[in-house]
């Protein structure tokens, strides 16, 4: 995939999404049978080595309360994407994310980035919130 209009295009004829803006685009998962929900969001981004890239990412919790060691603990033994802190409404949030190069991109690997993301994200956000859905 060489830009985020082709990613779009893609998303739109498998997914559900809840916003499209110019270089943003929101999934809707549906997980445990209808019963849960993850939004994720996929993002353009320059690097520094000035190519695209491709930021998937999905809100867990709310930082408050959250023990910064436990995750990082989880961090480093995560095999799959990162966790970050990002802001929503102003409210700092833990948030799963990882970011790819366009050029390494195409539509099954975009696919399982949407998947494993979210339903590690919603495993987390269950994790977190004693069994809570909140985002």
């Amino acid at each position: 995939m060489q830009n985020f209009e082709q990613i779009r295009a893609h998303l739109q004829g498998k997914y559900k999404l809840t916003a499209s803006e110019p270089y943003l685009a929101c999934v809707q998962l549906s997980l445990s049978q209808g019963r849960r929900h993850q939004s994720i969001f996929l993002s353009e981004m320059v690097g520094e080595d000035s190519r695209p890239y491709l930021r998937v990412s999905t809100v867990i919790a709310p930082m408050t309360g959250i023990d910064a060691r436990r995750m990082l603990a989880f961090n480093w033994e995560s095999r799959l994407g990162y966790l970050a802190l990002g802001e929503l409404d102003s409210v700092p949030y833990l948030q799963l994310c990882e970011n790819r190069p366009y050029d390494t991109l195409n539509g099954a690997e975009l696919d399982r980035l949407v998947l494993e993301i979210g339903g590690l994200g919603d495993q987390m956000e269950r994790m977190l919130s004693a069994g809570g859905d909140l985002l």
